[in-house]
């Protein structure tokens, strides 16, 4: 891809389009996917789309009891398997299991991750949500590139954020171990980070038909916000004094199903052959940031640079190795 590649489609659909709409005309009987984060907010809209157009759907858990009671209302053929992406032994023993289980795997959600935590290490040393939000995705799909590869057209979506505009790769400092700790330049390059593998990725599923891409899904109430205390909802403008959203995040903020629409947009949809790597939003390939951008939307430059995307991904590939 080239940044060039950057540029609105005209989908037809907007930042509000529910999923039935995005799925109208499409039939995924036959088809297998995998979708991280699968059994709460906008992962759980996304499972519920893709299994009510025939997928099968497996949703890796690390909180089984929560994900029977949230995937108990949702029909379709909808299993779980037990997964932590900060431990890399559960995701290796999950794609061993998805590998002697499944023939092929068509679509790969990587949907979990972490918002703003407290300073927290994971793996070997790892910030928390470099760890969990790219590199526990890397790893599984790494492990799972056999099934993907099999599969006659697959497509890998990574949820990224508007967040990622703030800050690229730290690379004098990835994890934090010289630097003080700020929760939220922490992931702004989490989130840049996942949309450098979705470019990075995509060079790499070319030989199979296959796609990749990143996508902002919106602002939406989740439990992504979990770690957020109120007040500072409050100071971020989300929250009214009593609790309540803003009058500015009610008007902005999507639904979960609606958080979702971009993920399935860019799994499905047939507008995005042959655009592997492009960064979307709202239903569409989103602009590429300019002087004027508005601060909620496009893609900043450095998200979607081949040579940063490729540094990524070695270094993500030695840092592997050194578990």
């Amino acid at each position: 891809m080239s940044q060039a590649d950057q540029k609105p489609l005209g989908s037809g659909f907007h930042a509000k389009s529910e999923p039935d709409e995005v799925l109208s005309g499409i039939d995924l009987s036959g088809k297998t996917a995998i979708v991280t984060g699968g059994y709460s907010g906008i992962g759980l809209e996304t499972v519920r789309a893709l299994a009510s157009k025939g997928a099968k759907v497996i949703v890796p858990v690390r909180d089984p009891a929560k994900a029977e009671a949230n995937l108990a209302g949702v029909d379709g053929d909808v299993s779980s398997a037990a997964m932590d992406l900060a431990n890399l032994s559960s995701v290796k023993a999950f794609a061993a299991a998805m590998a002697d289980s499944l023939g092929v795997l068509d679509i790969q959600i990587n949907n979990a991750g972490i918002m703003a935590p407290p300073l927290e290490r994971v793996g070997p040393g790892w910030e928390s949500q470099f760890g969990v939000n790219h590199m526990g995705h890397f790893a599984l799909t790494k492990a799972l590139m056999p099934l993907l590869e099999k599969a006659a057209a697959p497509r890998v979506v990574a949820l990224s954020s508007i967040a990622h505009k703030r800050n690229g790769i730290l690379w004098d400092d990835v994890h934090f171990e010289r630097s003080d700790y700020d929760k939220w330049v922490g992931y702004a390059q989490s989130k840049s980070a996942n949309a450098l593998f979705a470019n990075g990725l995509s060079r790499r599923l070319k030989a199979a038909g296959g796609l990749s891409f990143s996508v902002h899904p919106g602002g939406i109430f989740t439990p992504l916000q979990r770690h957020l205390p109120t007040e500072e909802q409050i100071a971020l403008g989300w929250l009214e004094e009593d609790g309540s959203p803003s009058k500015a995040a009610a008007a902005m903020f999507k639904t979960p199903a609606q958080g979702c629409t971009t993920t399935l947009w860019a799994a499905t949809s047939p507008s995005l052959d042959g655009m592997p790597g492009v960064y979307c939003e709202d239903c569409d390939v989103a602009q590429l940031m300019g002087e004027g951008s508005p601060p909620f939307l496009h893609v900043a430059p450095h998200a979607c640079d081949d040579e940063e995307a490729e540094r990524l991904w070695n270094y993500s590939e030695e840092l592997l190795a050194k578990v």
